[in-house]
């Protein structure tokens, strides 16, 4: 199940009552950039995202999940796991039915030479993965390590932070951070 960014911002951006040029003004971005992700023909990086629903009372976690009903499901299968991500970004979002989830668990997937953009991250909470398959820069305050296949990284997210595909297949990553942030 893949969710249609730029069809759930419009659907948000008029529950909350707000016109395209409001949304970009709160949001510091352009109102052309709202326009062109909700009519679908740009897809934006996690930190343009971020950026944008910081003008909202919600997390990326009730963004992607708004409609969905809630379970509680102990197992989910495979296709069951809704993409919360961006172009060429994969994030499968383990129990995102569930509204009490007090972590998110995602199966990511890098396609090469793909970034989460060139903003640095930062939000609440901790988070930590292991990369399964290929190659992952994460840059972590200034420093910055390339992990291969077993490798793990965990850290403060209030740190400034960033992930890249260095290398030429995808990365495979199981990560998981507290508070839910997706």
């Amino acid at each position: 199940m893949s969710i249609e960014v730029g069809k759930q911002l419009k659907a948000v951006r008029t529950a909350f009552g707000l016109s395209q040029r409001e949304l970009a003004k709160r949001a510091g971005v352009t109102n052309g950039m709202v326009s062109l992700i909700e009519q679908d023909r740009v897809s934006p990086s996690i930190g343009s995202l971020q950026k944008i629903l910081s003008a909202f009372p919600m997390t990326m976690a009730e963004f992607f999940t708004r409609d969905m009903e809630g379970r509680e499901n102990v197992v989910f299968r495979a296709g069951e796991l809704p993409d919360v991500g961006t172009g060429d970004i994969q994030y499968r979002l383990v129990a995102a039915s569930r509204q009490d989830r007090k972590m998110s668990i995602l199966w990511e997937t890098y396609e090469p030479e793909t970034d989460t953009g060139e903003d640095m991250l930062t939000h609440s909470g901790e988070e930590g993965g292991v990369v399964v398959e290929g190659e992952l820069e994460v840059t972590v305050a200034g420093q910055t390590w390339v992990l291969g296949p077993g490798d793990a990284y965990y850290f403060d997210s209030r740190l400034p932070h960033r992930f890249r595909n260095t290398g030429k297949g995808p990365a495979k990553i199981v990560s998981a951070n507290t508070p839910p942030t997706i």
